[in-house]
């Protein structure tokens, strides 16, 4: 990349390896400038220039045999699109275009994977909008006719009426109020269920992920730090940063003010030598400055990359998330 005429390389995401199981919601966490949106970009094969892949692979295990969409051609990867892996995109209204009809839009995006026409498709896209709780007039209206609850549950319709095999969520109840945002979850996990399909589901909210994903993982200036069963990760972190995430949550009855994380996050374009976390974490020592900390197995299904992580403790009261984890 270029700037000013002075060339250098910024990893957004940097030596991330992990396995998403079949018929399992991941979710992925992380502060504002983490890398999250472009690592489910590199998985959704929707990487643009100046971004691009300088190695590794994204490999899916489809109904018709494996495919790695880092190494596919374009037409390879529009050949899977919507109807094995399809994206749920961030911002209803910048999704949907403004100046087409809905019925026009799930045209564009469904009509050619399903491969249906005249009254089999419309019956297909019509029970996918009774799945969804939407009338079938939602087809004639325009994006601005609909609320935002509305329009967020047309674009999870428009992402699985394919019934893909695969679907990245890009924080989907972003700027939705906590009744529709519980319906919108509510929603995913239902469809999810149904098809069978594997979420990735993106959010910066901590108590999103503990009401809809079965493990979570957790990035930190590009790299993944600790990744584990969704009620371990609240109950028993094993990563600082993972620690500070739980610990910011608001507790019922608790007016206290809950202590900031002090400094930020790393610039990518020089970050800090051995563990990217150690100038804000308040257990670093100097190993921790020089050497890079491996992602190691510290419990049955759950792994973190710190040095110290026997020495992390839990920052929350089990009794305080009882809530958020029914």
């Amino acid at each position: 990349m270029s700037y000013f005429g002075v060339e250098r390389e910024v990893r957004a995401v940097d030596d991330i390896s992990m396995t998403i199981r079949k018929n399992e919601v991941y979710g992925i966490a992380g502060e504002s400038s983490s890398g999250k949106t472009s690592f489910i970009k590199v998985l959704a094969a929707a990487i643009r220039p100046p971004m691009r892949v300088v190695a590794g692979s994204v490999k899916y295990d489809f109904k018709n045999g494996p495919f790695d969409v880092a190494s596919a051609t374009p037409e390879q990867v529009a050949a899977v699109r919507w109807k094995h892996l399809s994206y749920i995109m961030q911002g209803s209204m910048s999704t949907l275009n403004p100046v087409r009809r809905i019925g026009k839009t799930f045209e564009d995006f469904a009509k050619r994977p399903l491969g249906l026409s005249g009254p089999a498709y419309r019956a297909r896209v019509l029970g996918h909008l009774d799945r969804l709780k939407l009338p079938a007039d939602v087809l004639r209206a325009y994006p601005h006719e609909l609320s935002g609850g509305m329009r967020q549950r047309v674009t999870i319709g428009l992402a699985t009426v394919c019934h893909p095999e695969f679907v990245i969520a890009d924080e989907p109840t972003t700027a939705l109020d906590v009744v529709v945002q519980k319906e919108v979850l509510s929603l995913i996990r239902d469809i999810q269920r149904e098809m069978g399909s594997s979420v990735v589901f993106v959010t910066h909210d901590m108590s999103v992920h503990a009401n809809i994903a079965d493990r979570v993982g957790i990035i930190y200036a590009g790299r993944l730090v600790e990744e584990g069963p969704t009620r371990e990760m609240f109950f028993a972190p094993k990563h600082p940063y993972t620690a500070h995430l739980v610990a910011s949550l608001p507790r019922i009855g608790d007016t206290t003010q809950r202590p900031a994380l002090e400094g930020r996050p790393p610039s990518l374009a020089e970050p800090p030598q051995g563990c990217r976390f150690h100038p804000r974490c308040p257990l670093a020592v100097d190993k921790c400055r020089t050497e890079v900390p491996p992602l190691e197995t510290v419990g049955p299904d759950h792994r973190t990359a710190c040095w110290r992580w026997q020495d992390v403790e839990p920052l929350v009261k089990p009794q305080a998330l009882q809530g958020a984890m029914a």
